[in-house]
């Protein structure tokens, strides 16, 4: 993919007019290196301006920043950015509405793309339909770039490291990741879980369609396991399964990884310190997922919290997230832990920029085709995002 190198953009950002786009566009023109060539891309040249604008008082030099027309309607527009661009970024979503016309033009242009999905039915219809083009030509599929999947995800990558670093693990390794967070969720991501919640049939038919067509590792094993609710002695939380996307995630990585080792178990939780917040927690999400099999409640509930808008400054800047890991392996128990600020917005947006500029510019390990974060980007982005100021530290 030597081409891709003369490629007009290193970086094209598709959907800068949303609350979380315009969160990558300025956390972009704040950090990117001097002499990175991007550009905003979207249907509305107008909004597209209005967001110039804003970026140029940060940088005056990106009062010149080209604008592309691109509408997932029209998948000439969406092949015209992918062959002008080496990574393209989209934070239009749900996915499984409005991204599947640009990951098939990102796969066939041979162009690094990355998103913010949090979708299990997306990611395993986009792998099924496109990831052999991918693989061909050279494209790099990365998907859950946000919060949705990177503390989860790096965090077991850093994890299994360090376990290592005290002796070769020859045997099985089982890490529980446990989530606990203080800040808003984004309408986008609302508006996705709910949609997900009301299709699991359509879910499961995904994920067995992906699971007839993909490679498994030989001599090894990477599964997600469902824990169940319970109190963990070394972290002092009441555990609350979350079957979100970020275990799916983890155990690819876990598979595509020889480094975790010949039996690799991974378990996903929410921590509560008290007992009343899980069972309040486990409540909440069943009748989430039953208000979500209605079409009236789901359209209701859809239409009470807005995408595209967000929490301001002030509320982003006391928000918080942890994510504490527990490996054991051959005797040994290793306890890690993620943290950053406003997971929800400004924390995503780091990771999905940091991510796009990882892929454009760093010494990556040779993939291609629908990969895991860890899987495309590993040590590289861990340093990013280490010297963005998300921590990853051993604890125990």
């Amino acid at each position: 993919m030597a081409g891709k190198q003369d490629r007009e953009f290193d970086v094209v950002l598709f959907g800068a007019t949303g609350f979380t786009g315009q969160l990558t566009a300025a956390y972009l023109a704040r950090h990117a290196p001097a002499g990175l060539r991007w550009a905003l891309a979207g249907r509305n040249q107008e909004k597209l301006a209005a967001v110039r604008l804003r970026l140029a008082a940060i940088d005056p030099e990106l009062g010149r920043l080209e604008l592309l027309r691109a509408d997932v309607s029209d998948p000439g527009s969406l092949a015209d950015v992918a062959a002008r661009a080496r990574v393209v970024i989209t934070t239009v979503g749900p996915y499984l509405t409005y991204g599947e016309p640009l990951v098939a033009a990102c796969a066939e242009a041979g162009t690094d793309y990355v998103d913010l999905t949090g979708e299990p039915e997306f990611v395993d219809r986009m792998y099924t339909a496109h990831h052999a083009t991918a693989e061909r030509t050279g494209a790099r599929i990365v998907h859950a770039c946000g919060f949705d999947s990177i503390p989860h995800d790096l965090g077991v990558f850093y994890t299994v490291q360090q376990l290592a670093a005290s002796g070769p693990v020859s045997g099985p390794v089982s890490v529980r990741g446990v989530v606990r967070a203080s800040g808003m969720f984004s309408g986008g991501t609302f508006h996705s879980a709910l949609t997900a919640m009301s299709r699991p049939r359509q879910m499961r038919q995904a994920a067995a369609d992906r699971r007839r067509v993909q490679r498994r590792p030989e001599g090894r094993s990477s599964r997600a396991v469902a824990g169940k609710p319970h109190r963990d002695g070394t972290l002092g939380l009441w555990l609350l399964p979350l079957p979100t996307i970020d275990p799916l995630v983890v155990a690819r990585s876990g598979a595509a990884l020889a480094a975790y080792g010949p039996e690799f178990r991974y378990s996903h939780y929410a921590g509560t310190k008290t007992l009343r917040y899980a069972v309040g927690g486990a409540a909440g999400v069943s009748a989430l997922a039953l208000a979500a099999q209605v079409g009236p409640l789901r359209n209701l509930l859809l239409g009470r919290v807005k995408q595209g808008e967000g929490p301001d400054e002030g509320k982003r800047a006391r928000s918080w997230f942890t994510v504490d890991f527990v490996a054991e392996g051959d005797g040994r128990t290793l306890h890690t832990r993620v943290s950053g600020g406003d997971p929800g917005y400004d924390e995503t947006a780091t990771m999905l920029a940091e991510s796009a500029l990882c892929l454009a510019l760093d010494d990556n390990p040779p993939t291609a085709g629908q990969v895991t974060i860890a899987q495309a980007m590993g040590d590289a982005l861990l340093r990013r995002l280490q010297d963005a100021g998300i921590r990853f530290e051993v604890v125990g």
